[in-house]
């Protein structure tokens, strides 16, 4: 009899600068545990602060990158490196809130061409503002998302209605929607106004980023399809890493 293949736990990248005070980084660990413990989905996950993030090699080997809540972050070249390499690499990506912000802006940059837009957070005095304030903050409020039929954010949920936990105050000024849709990002939910709340790219592998927060879901014993979704592309990814090794 054969021996087993040995197949590599998936290594993830928690990118974000942890903070006790971010109630979604103390969830996070948990929810990692419940992932293996309810479907045997183990990944071996490391904390990259955004500023290491700015580094070429920072996120080599992983299998997936996360950009988690907690901006402003300590750099913003870091989280649009990260989100930047794991587009152009094709590694599963989520950006949840914080992380949903900057990957809009880092595709309106690097793949549209607009080179100023910037993030209201970051630089409050800048003209031309991609990321700007909600109307209504959103922090510590539910509210229903609406999911295109056929996006993987329908996949992945497996409806095209759902409540969602946020704690944001910034989204993406309607003022871009067009240009960005030009270029490929597909705008796959939105709240009950029409606003913006999930974004994808259908031509990578898993490319996801929400502006609410998965990780608040429930009580983090059962862990949200979305980061299931994250884990299982994350698995995949490692599982062919393995097989060209041993070809």
């Amino acid at each position: 009899m054969s021996e087993p293949l040995n197949i590599s736990t998936a290594r993830v990248a928690l990118v974000g600068d942890r903070s006790p005070s971010v109630r979604a980084h103390s969830r996070i660990p948990a929810l990692l545990d419940a992932l293996a413990r309810r479907d045997q989905l183990v990944l071996d996950a490391y904390w990259i602060p955004t500023q290491d993030a700015e580094s070429a090699d920072a996120l080599d080997g992983f299998d997936a990158i996360w950009l988690v809540p907690g901006s402003p972050y300590r750099s913003e070249a870091g989280a649009i490196a990260a989100v930047r390499t794991a587009r152009e690499r094709g590694i599963p990506f989520l950006g949840t809130c914080g992380g949903f912000q900057h990957a809009v802006l880092e595709f309106a940059r690097d793949v549209c061409g607009l080179s100023g837009v910037n993030h209201a957070e970051n630089r409050p005095e800048a003209d031309d503002l991609l990321i700007v304030p909600l109307a209504c903050s959103l922090v510590g409020h539910e509210g229903v998302v609406n999911v295109e039929r056929g996006s993987l954010a329908e996949r992945v949920l497996g409806a095209q209605r759902t409540v969602e936990r946020y704690h944001c105050s910034y989204g993406t000024s309607p003022d871009y929607l067009d240009v960005l849709r030009a270029h490929g990002l597909r705008f796959s939910g939105v709240d009950e106004a029409g606003e913006v709340r999930v974004a994808e790219l259908p031509d990578h592998p898993f490319f996801l980023a929400t502006l609410f927060q998965p990780e608040l879901a429930g009580d983090g014993t059962r862990p949200h399809a979305i980061i299931r979704a994250l884990a299982s592309a994350a698995v995949e990814h490692a599982a062919k890493g393995s097989v060209r090794m041993l070809t």
